[in-house]
């Protein structure tokens, strides 16, 4: 019975043509391909699809509100710089207008301690112009009075006492 398989399978073999059989069985699979295409772009293919442009639909999204928010963050930004560099000004403009007050009071304060140091100094000179003149009339009574002393011993009382 295996020989008559076997000798069955010889002849349908010659008969058909060899390997590529070119019958109604060709088609047949091409319209199953296209019905299996069909079937899988309808199950798999279109959520995938879908799924996919969702995605990039959230990530476009995404990306233009990251770059509103950035465009507004540097925005942000150079309005506060702007804001530093006026406090910077307005700080400096303060220390400069307190430096010079300060340099204004200290020169006032100068001035003020030279002029007593003046008044003191003229004062003392005064004092001591006084003191010089009292030493002075001091001085000239006392030469006045050795005078009289060294006269009176050298030329005698009588002398002295006529003059």
């Amino acid at each position: 019975m295996t020989h008559w398989i076997t000798l069955l399978a010889v002849e349908k073999v010659a008969k058909s043509g060899g390997l590529f059989d070119l019958d109604a069985t060709l088609p047949l699979m091409a319209i199953q391909f296209l019905i299996l295409a069909l079937i899988l772009n309808a199950t798999l293919y279109q959520p995938l699809g879908n799924a996919i442009d969702q995605r990039n639909e959230y990530i476009r999204n995404n990306q233009l509100t990251a770059q509103e928010r950035l465009a507004k963050a540097e925005k942000l930004a150079q309005q506060y710089e702007q804001e530093l560099a006026g406090a910077r000004r307005q700080a400096q403009a303060i220390i400069a207008e307190a430096t010079a007050e300060g340099q204004k009071i200290a020169a006032q304060k100068i001035a003020v301690a030279q002029q007593e140091a003046q008044a003191q100094r003229e004062q003392a000179s005064q004092e001591i112009e006084q003191q010089k003149q009292q030493a002075l009339a001091a001085l000239e009574q006392q030469v006045d009075a050795l005078s009289r002393q060294i006269l009176e011993k050298l030329l005698g009382a009588d002398l002295v006492a006529r003059r």
